[in-house]
């Protein structure tokens, strides 16, 4: 089959890149690619591994961080404003 594609730049650069690094014709790469990427999206999605985050008690707070000017003032002092 013979069409008309426009190919984002990025994209473009990649393919070029790969021509320069295999021995193969420029439409039998893009062939290629096609292929591994219609394989890979009609794949079932890889499933990712759950992050977990460590916490800890920090005790009680030192200040109140509900007025942030406030919160402020203490850290920096009163040149802040």
């Amino acid at each position: 089959m013979r069409t008309t594609l426009t190919i984002d730049d990025d994209v473009a650069v990649q393919l070029k890149r790969l021509h320069r690094e295999q021995d193969v014709n420029f439409k039998q790469l893009v062939n290629e690619v096609l292929r591994r990427g219609l394989r890979d999206m009609k794949g079932a999605p890889q499933k990712r591994r759950a992050v977990r985050t460590k916490t800890f008690d920090m005790g009680k707070p030192l200040i109140s961080i509900d007025n942030v000017s406030e919160a402020l003032a203490h850290l920096e002092g009163e040149s802040f404003k």
